[in-house]
């Protein structure tokens, strides 16, 4: 295995696992499950008609539903920010890539005493299918704080569904023809749960579901069937019956009240599936930087502590994850690598907290892979989304932000063309 060195780690949260040992409150577990290329339209409690997610319906009458939550709009931008708690524009290198020596959110709660796993999809090492000069540069799971992992494509690719190829704490292993990979990453998560219920854990599960190949699942009429869009429904249902199985396995163990089980998504959904709503028909938008690329759902469970059926309103960014994570846990983010997160706890309890007026993003996906590709910069609030080359575009009347509005345009545009300014000008500069 390959362990990398992190300096910065040798001081942070010096006192904190001495602290909890003297403290009578056990601090919570955290839980957090981000799906793959599925956007806020597939969801009924976001407006979506076309599919059946009842264990995710549970998951929002029992928690807390924001409507206001925006990653990248790509799989491997999001995974280095939601880590990292940053800015792509800090510290992006390349796809499939989180720059080793990055603080991350499971080396601060392994720092606070957690236990910590990671199931599902990696893809940050560069595996072995990316050009050779990528190949390896990026970090293995050991290396960012986790202690166990079951996980498709570290150093090798093979299939992430059926006859998986994955690795368990350093075993590359090939499933049975008969293995469904998202299954196996369940169950493996679900141990895990049981094994440290009495001490606590951090379980991130970055799932392979729904992305492309669009495959039948275990529960399908045919799972031999061929690929094709036609399964997506499929996979949504059997994505949710797998969250199912996490929640049940808390109320089972009876620590439902002392986790925070978090399910979101890491971008939009892939733009061969369209999707409808209670506002017509809605393409996928994988990869765009409207809001069909980057708005996902965000549903928080915390019995006790978050209301039942409660909806937040406020503009959530990947890069608050980290913060809330730190603050829950009560460890200290004070590193020399400045965090641009915003913790977002106090709303978790039902309090105002530190409201965002608006949310920034840095994307570049495929520097190195790319060469001509240019990056793009954007600042966005509730109403208007302002872009680096001055394109200001009104996202209540213009959605697909097809016209620019113009510079004499009217007051409200006008003070929002300046706010926005300033976050754009705020942003790390690169």
């Amino acid at each position: 295995m390959r362990m990398s060195g992190l300096p910065w780690l040798l001081g942070i949260l010096a006192g904190c696992a001495a602290t909890h040992e003297h403290t009578a409150d056990r601090p919570p577990n955290i839980i957090m499950v981000m799906a793959d290329d599925v956007g806020v339209e597939a969801f009924s409690s976001y407006g979506g008609t076309s599919y059946q997610t009842p264990h995710i319906d549970a998951l929002v009458a029992r928690g807390m539903r924001f409507t206001h939550c925006y990653s990248q709009p790509l799989c491997t931008p999001t995974r280095v920010k939601i880590m990292t708690g940053r800015s792509n524009a800090r510290n992006y290198q390349s796809f499939s890539v989180l720059r080793p020596g990055e603080p991350c959110f499971a080396q601060v709660l392994k720092s606070a005493g957690y236990t910590t796993a990671v199931v599902g999809k990696w893809q940050l090492f560069a595996a072995e299918h990316y050009q050779k000069d990528l190949r390896g540069t990026g970090v293995r799971p050991e290396q960012v704080g986790f202690d166990e992992w079951c996980l498709w494509q570290i150093e090798k690719l093979g299939s992430r569904y059926w006859r998986p190829q994955y690795e368990v704490n350093g075993q590359l292993t090939l499933g049975s023809a008969e293995q469904f990979g998202p299954k196996v990453y369940t169950d493996f998560l679900l141990d895990f749960i049981e094994k440290n219920r009495d001490r606590p854990f951090l379980g991130y599960f970055p799932m392979a579901l729904v992305h492309s190949p669009f495959v039948p699942t275990p529960d399908s009429p045919d799972p031999k069937a061929k690929n094709s869009p036609a399964h997506f429904g499929a996979m949504m249902s059997y994505m949710d019956k797998l969250i199912g199985r996490i929640a049940d396995k808390l109320d089972e163990l009876g620590i439902a009240d002392n986790t925070l089980l978090i399910f979101t998504g890491d971008n939009g959904t892939h733009k061969r599936i369209v999707s409808q709503t209670q506002a017509g028909e809605v393409r996928g938008g994988k990869g765009l930087t409207n809001h069909r690329g980057n708005h996902v759902p965000m549903i928080a469970v915390w019995p006790g502590t978050i209301s039942a059926g409660a909806v937040n309103e406020d503009l959530i960014d990947f890069t608050d994850f980290f913060p809330t994570f730190a603050e829950i846990a009560g460890a200290d983010t004070d590193t020399a690598q400045p965090l641009d997160g915003v913790s977002f706890l106090p709303q978790l309890r039902g309090k105002p907290g530190r409201k965002r007026s608006a949310l920034t993003c840095y994307y570049h996906p495929r520097p190195i892979t790319r060469k001509k590709s240019k990056a793009v910069r954007f600042a966005f609030d509730k109403r208007f989304k302002l872009y680096g080359d001055g394109r200001l575009f009104d996202l209540v009347e213009d959605p697909e932000e097809t016209t620019p509005i113009p510079g004499d345009a009217k007051a409200l545009a006008k003070r929002a063309r300046v706010q926005l300014r300033e976050a754009l000008d705020a942003m790390p500069q690169r």
